[in-house]
């Protein structure tokens, strides 16, 4: 299962290493990709879920626009 968020308040590697970090704790994530310029985050997993995946990145100080 691959869900693609867009996320904006990202603007350097160390944003791109807070959200990669936030979302790999989450239970049943294997893989994160972070596009800074597209502003879109990959996320690869089992039972991945909106909800969680957006609560993750916010806790991480960054504002989930969309999840696809």
């Amino acid at each position: 299962m691959k869900k693609t968020m867009l996320v904006e308040g990202m603007s350097c590697n160390h944003c791109v290493m807070a959200v990669t970090n936030a979302l790999k704790e989450l239970e049943g994530v294997t893989d994160v990709q972070v596009d800074l310029d597209s502003k879109k985050v990959e996320v690869s997993g089992e039972n991945l879920m909106d909800e969680s995946l957006k609560e993750a990145v916010e806790e991480a100080g960054y504002d989930v626009v969309e999840i696809k």
